[in-house]
Parts: C-alpha cells; structure tokens; sequence
C-alpha cells in the first residue's frame, strides 16, 4: 500500500469509527495476547516460533486451546483437530462476510479473513445490521480489524520477548482468563450463544478427568453442536409463526 493511500485510508471517518469501535475491547485483548506469548515461551516453544505462530495463526483462542496439549505431548491430530474445531464458527463468519464482502477480489477477501476475528464480527454487525454492501464497510472493517491485531500482535511479542523475565507469580494466568470472560461476556446477545456457553462450561467440567486436556475437544464439540441445534430449532420456530401469521 502506498503513502498516499495509507494516508487515504486513516482520514476516512469509517476507518477511524471501526478503529474508535475496537477501544472498548482492546484492553481485554492485550491481556489475552500477553497471557498468550508468555504461555507459548513457558511451554518450551523457542521464542523465533512463537512469534511465528503469533502472526501467522493470529488465532488467540485456538492457540491457547492447544497449547496445553503441546505442553501434554498431545498426539499431532489432536491437536490439530481441537484447533479445527475452535474455528469452525468462522465458517459460519464467512458466510455471513459473503453478504458484504462477495463482491470484492479474491486476494482482498482473502486478507480479510485473515485479519477477521470475533470482535470485529460482533462490531460490525452492529454497525451494518442490513446483510448487502453498502458504503464505509470495508473502511469500517479495517479500522476495527487494524486496532484488533495492533492490540494483539504487539502485547503478544511483547509476551514471547519477556516470557523468562515475568515470573509466574504474576498470576497472568488469571489476568487471561479475566480478559477472556469480559471479551465472552460481551459476546452473548442471543439464546443460542447463551446455550452453547452454559454447555461448555458443563461438557469441561464433566470431562475433566480425560487425559491429554481432551475436556476441551469434548467442549467445543458438544457447543457447537448445542448452538447449531439451537438456531436450526429459533429458525423452524420463525418460520413456524410466519406460516401461522399468514394462513390467519
């Protein structure tokens, strides 16, 4: 990108309104993207990788959903297929992307689903309710998407750099978990996240004593199926009052 678009972009009051969006969560994520550079490093990750999977995966909940199956000596597809299974919400982000972003290139689309995260998701959704391309979206969705990954990225190194100068007394472990329920908490706006958290929570606690940190497959599998079976069961309601409005 050159100077000039750059600076294009920063003065457009859409960039700066998603980027002004973002500041109420990004305290919470710095938290999380500190808590998670540290974790890498503690679990014996040399710091050139960890930074690595930070830019590359820039994936926090996935990344701190295997992590302690790294540090267990999880087998390969376990850990891999946790980290599958922690982002198949994005599956159900894309196709709603679709409605808004369908018309722009492919390489564009591609860096979009990069930089997109569950934040932004919510943000913007709130900002363009309508599902169709309008004007300010794709500068909204970079300013917000800017402010997430600067807000990550950089406590995340930040993190991985000073891992063996933080002592674990610091209880940065807590100070994550903190972040990640205020970040959460922000998130539940319908029956169905509401369901899929209560789920989780009980299918974790429930599975506890599996070996290899397996609770946590068990529940991301059992919340997602428990949100997927509550908005197929909202939808057949809607529908259900639609045809009874109309046959009235």
């Amino acid at each position: 990108m050159s100077r000039e678009a750059l600076r294009r972009w920063l003065a457009d009051p859409w960039f700066r309104l998603g980027a002004r969006d973002m500041l109420a969560t990004c305290l919470g994520i710095a938290a999380w993207g500190l808590v998670t550079g540290v974790a890498m490093v503690k679990i014996g990750m040399p710091p050139a990788l960890a930074v690595f999977m930070s830019l590359v995966v820039y994936a926090g909940s996935a990344q701190l959903a295997v992590l302690p199956l790294m540090a267990a000596g999880a087998p390969l597809w376990v850990v891999w297929l946790t980290a599958t299974c922690v982002n198949l919400r994005f599956v159900i982000f894309s196709s709603m992307w679709r409605s808004y972003f369908a018309h722009l290139p492919r390489r564009q689309r591609l860096w979009l689903g990069y930089f997109s995260g569950d934040v932004i998701f919510v943000s913007f959704m709130k900002r363009f309710a309508r599902p169709e391309p309008q004007p300010g979206q794709v500068p909204y969705f970079w300013g917000a998407a800017s402010a997430n990954w600067l807000a990550w990225q950089v406590p995340s190194i930040a993190g991985i750099v000073l891992a063996n100068a933080i002592p674990l007394s610091w209880g940065l472990g807590f100070a994550g978990v903190l972040a990640l329920l205020g970040i959460l908490l922000s998130m539940l706006g319908d029956r169905a996240s509401w369901l899929a958290t209560l789920v989780a929570c009980t299918a974790a606690i429930a599975a506890f004593a599996l070996p290899l940190k397996l609770n946590i497959l068990v529940a991301i599998a059992a919340a997602v199926a428990a949100g997927l079976a509550a908005e197929a069961a909202e939808r057949a309601l809607r529908r259900a009052r639609q045809r009874s409005g109309e046959g009235a």
